[in-house]
């Protein structure tokens, strides 16, 4: 089965949201590992105390190594109500990314809880290490309106930020972040999440964080936390029966009143080659005076660290076109081995698809680093059982079955789509010669326009050009291609059709024909005086049409004086006779006869000119 892509970053627009499962957020590959700090805004834990107010500040201290460097920082904010989506960073406003709720519910009486997030990444690597002060989260109309909230002992708030870092000196390893909001209560005493996406190499120091809220000390019935069927403590902070008691194992505090920061040791929990865990929560049990109890829990964010030694392959087209009236595809494309923790390997297959159809095949050509990149092309050529329009999928890590042959860290964001339109039209095809009389000298005036009756309807525009080469490089266009007179006889014209996205080359003749007129105009004179007008006998649609044309004169008595043809016109001298010396005659009236010396024309014509001076 094909992988399919899946990007790493999943945005949640979740504002509203009655319960979101704890999800994959991101993750990254490398020598990182996590660190957290955060504060409650409760003055004490709310059970069994009866404050109904919250802090108007906490602050906590972020203090890193010099050779730790921040990758990325999420900053979360929760408390009683729909939320409060503008709070302050050291000052500075915050505006939620995200907002997520949850509700409780006991007989008539409901209780909403939230908690926002925000990438806050640019604030901690400018800010580094020293304190951070969250100020300016409100919930007092909640507490106001809903007096339960105080009177459940369900009033709240707090804040964390989780920080991933960079340090050369640790493993290679798989840092998760999975967030959502999900509730155990004495209605719903159990639930089970499941964390998906982990690829474990080697379990040595493998960790698992969480950000709870409203967890209290004293209400520790019947509550565990267990990971893959497993009770995690993490003593003295937190004992196997008490996980969610308002502690902080970054800072080693117990008085982050209802809210909890904590992290614990899996080592022995998880096996090499585990892709996923499940992790179970409980609370609700019969106190001393056989009264059922159960705690209010709500669980914001896991974050699990791993050693992975994995690469992983991802491909992005960088650039493709398309000829006209083609089916070949260019493809200019880059497999990236970004979020890994090792070398991809030469010789990693890819396979390419049209609308789910192999249609082509490569693979890398080196091994390829860690965060590096290798880019390629490859001609594809579509077969015609393919629509013109279809979608192009990319897989890297395929054999062209849907097949890997490597291992990766993830093996859902392997490929990478995109539309493609083949630029097909429809064919010219053989154009008729357009065909005309000649009009003399072997030229006529065609309409070139008349040939687009030939072509689809679907060409937006049509030129008209004297060279294949012009009309390619579209110079020197025909500008009246309505009133054209032909040079030379055949003649070849070019056009280029236009289509939205492409063009095309034709070509077609123009033929000159002779035709005889059923009228014919004669000048009947010639006057030879050198003025350039009448010199020499022609009569248009005859002599000047018909290039093989024998023109013969005579004199009134009948004796040939003359004989030429379309290369040679009577210009009033004889060459023929016994009194032919290449003077001009004498003014009289002469005769003629034409044969046409044309297969379509077998009668001579015969007529009279006067040659005057």
């Amino acid at each position: 089965m094909m992988k399919k892509y899946l990007p790493l970053f999943l945005c949640f627009l979740l504002s509203n949201i009655y319960a979101q499962d704890i999800d994959v957020f991101q993750q990254f590959y490398g020598r990182y590992s996590y660190t957290a700090i955060g504060n409650t805004l409760n003055p004490a834990e709310n059970n069994p105390n009866t404050f109904c107010q919250i802090l108007p500040q906490s602050t906590a201290n972020l203090n890193m190594s010099a050779d730790q460097t921040v990758l990325a920082a999420y900053l979360y904010w929760a408390g009683s109500g729909l939320g409060d989506t503008e709070v302050s960073l050291n000052g500075d406003p915050v505006v939620a990314d995200d907002t997520l709720n949850v509700v409780y519910q006991q007989g008539s009486i409901t209780l909403d809880y939230f908690s926002c997030f925000k990438d806050v990444t640019d604030v901690i690597q400018m800010t580094g290490n020293g304190d951070y002060t969250l100020s300016d989260l409100d919930i007092s109309d909640t507490l106001a309106s809903n007096p339960y909230h105080c009177a459940f002992r369900t009033n709240f708030a707090g804040w964390a930020i989780i920080v991933v870092y960079e340090e050369d000196t640790l493993p290679l390893n798989q840092v998760s972040i999975y967030h959502g909001l999900e509730i155990i209560n004495r209605n719903v005493p159990e639930i089970n999440i499941t964390i998906d996406n982990l690829n474990v190499l080697d379990n040595d120091g493998a960790k698992i964080g969480f950000l709870a809220w409203e967890g209290d000390n004293t209400l520790n019935y019947g509550e565990s936390l267990v990971f893959n069927g497993n009770v995690l403590e993490n003593l003295p902070l937190n004992p196997g029966d008490n996980a969610f008691n308002g502690t902080n194992t970054f800072m080693g505090s117990n008085t982050s009143y209802n809210m909890d920061l904590d992290v614990y040791d899996i080592e022995n929990y998880i096996t090499v080659g585990d892709t996923s865990a499940t992790i179970q929560l409980t609370t609700g049990g019969i106190d001393g005076n056989g009264v059922f109890q159960a705690d209010l829990i709500i669980i914001n964010n896991i974050v699990t660290v791993l050693n992975s030694q994995l690469p992983d392959a991802t491909v992005v087209i960088n650039d493709l076109s398309v000829s006209c009236d083609n089916r070949d595809v260019w493809i200019d494309y880059t497999i990236f081995n970004v979020n890994s923790t090792e070398v991809l390997p030469a010789n990693t297959p890819i396979a390419f698809y049209a609308d789910g159809v192999l249609v082509g095949t490569a693979s890398t050509i080196d091994d390829i680093l860690i965060g590096e990149q290798e880019s390629n092309n490859i001609v594809l050529n579509i077969p015609t059982n393919i629509p013109n329009d279809f979608t192009l999928t990319i897989v890297a890590d395929d054999i062209g079955n849907g097949t890997g042959i490597v291992q990766e860290t993830d093996e859902g964001n392997n490929s990478v789509t995109q539309q493609i339109s083949l630029l097909l039209n429809p064919p010219i095809g053989d154009l008729p010669t357009l065909e005309l009389c000649d009009e003399g000298n072997n030229q006529a005036t065609f309409d070139l326009t008349s040939i687009e009756s030939q072509l689809s309807n679907v060409a937006v525009s049509v030129q008209y050009f004297n060279s294949e080469n012009e009309a390619e490089l579209l110079i020197n266009e025909i500008e009246t291609p309505s009133e054209y007179v032909n040079s030379i006889n055949p003649e070849t014209i070019y056009i280029r059709v236009n289509y939205p996205d492409c063009f095309q080359i034709g070509s077609f003749n123009l033929n000159i024909i002779n035709c005889l007129s059923d009228t014919i105009s004669s000048t009947n004179g010639i006057s030879p005086n050198g003025d350039g007008t009448n010199d020499t006998l022609v009569i248009p649609g005859v002599t000047d049409v018909f290039e093989n044309h024998v023109i013969k004169i005579f004199n009134r008595y009948g004796t040939l004086i003359f004989e030429g043809g379309y290369n040679h016109p009577w210009s009033g001298k004889a060459n023929r006779g016994i009194n032919h010396t290449g003077s001009l005659l004498p003014v009289s009236t002469y005769y003629y006869i034409i044969d046409l010396n044309d297969d379509n024309y077998s009668e001579p014509l015969v007529g009279w000119v006067y040659l005057n001076y």
